[in-house]
Parts: C-alpha cells; sequence; structure tokens
C-alpha cells in the first residue's frame, strides 16, 4: 500500500469514530498526477448529494506533461465509489448533529486501485486541542529521556 497523501490537519481537528474505505473516479490523467504525488486533502471533505457520496476540495494538481491543462479541474468534486448499504448508513451517521466525514488518506490499494480512507468523526473543541498537544509533548519528551539513558 503506497500513500498518496495524509490529512494530518483533520486528526488534530477532529475526534475519529470510524474509518471507512472508498473508491474514487477519477478522469483523465489523474491518476499519472497522484503517482507523482501531487495532491492535498487539506480543507476537503466529503457530502451527499443526490444519494451519492461525493469529495470535495480535493486538490489533485494536473500532470505536467499532460496534452490538455486545465487548472479548474484540480479542485472539482469528485465522485465516492461505496455500496448503497454503506451509502445509507453514512446517511444515518451524518444525520447527527456535529458529525463530519473527511478523508484522512489517499493510497493505492495492492491492486494498484486509488482508495480514500474516510473518518467519521466530530469536530474538537479548543480543550481538547490543548490536551491532544500536552500529550503530544509529554510523550516526546519521555522518548527523549529514555533515549538520553542508553
Amino acid at each position: 500500500m503506497k500513500i498518496i497523501a495524509n490529512n494530518k490537519k483533520a486528526l488534530f481537528d477532529y475526534e475519529i469514530a470510524e474509518k471507512w474505505e472508498a473508491g474514487i473516479v477519477l478522469v483523465g490523467d489523474e491518476v499519472k498526477s497522484l503517482r507523482q504525488g501531487n495532491c492535498s486533502l487539506i480543507g476537503s471533505f466529503a457530502t451527499l448529494h443526490a444519494g451519492e457520496m461525493y469529495l470535495i476540495n480535493c486538490n489533485i494538481s494536473t500532470y505536467s506533461k499532460a496534452y490538455l491543462k486545465v487548472e479548474e479541474a484540480a479542485t472539482r468534486r469528485r465522485k465516492l465509489l461505496l455500496h448503497r448499504k454503506q451509502i445509507a448508513k453514512l446517511v444515518g451517521l451524518i444525520a447527527q448533529k456535529g458529525v463530519t466525514v473527511v478523508p484522512l488518506k489517499i493510497y493505492f490499494s495492492p491492486k494498484n486501485k486509488v482508495k480514500v480512507e474516510l473518518g467519521i468523526g466530530k469536530h474538537k473543541k479548543a480543550s481538547d486541542k490543548r490536551q491532544s498537544l500536552r500529550e503530544k509533548d509529554i510523550k516526546r519528551e519521555t522518548n527523549r529521556t529514555i533515549k538520553g539513558l542508553r
């Protein structure tokens, strides 16, 4: 599994309750662009529209050697491939107040298909973010002291 892009900001901003895997519909030279690592998940999210899930604001820049270079296509909405039962379950989860679907990472599966890992979570409060930063600092300091004792 080759990871193309991670969304570290989503893990900091949201408490992730569940993780789902979905395929993504790509057109043109987007796969070649992804193989070069030209993707950003910052500010992207998934939403439901007309019974289908779509990925919004995912920036896949145009392939450098493409014949037609359309800049507007970089942030277009992309359809996510999920089963009907999965979409129905996601509709029930999204209906709850404060629940959001955010992409956590984009990667190539072992069969060389582009997959998106979706996280279902609630937005963290400022105090929760400070607490997670404190825990991260404490963990870093303990690792440094343990490494220094060796």
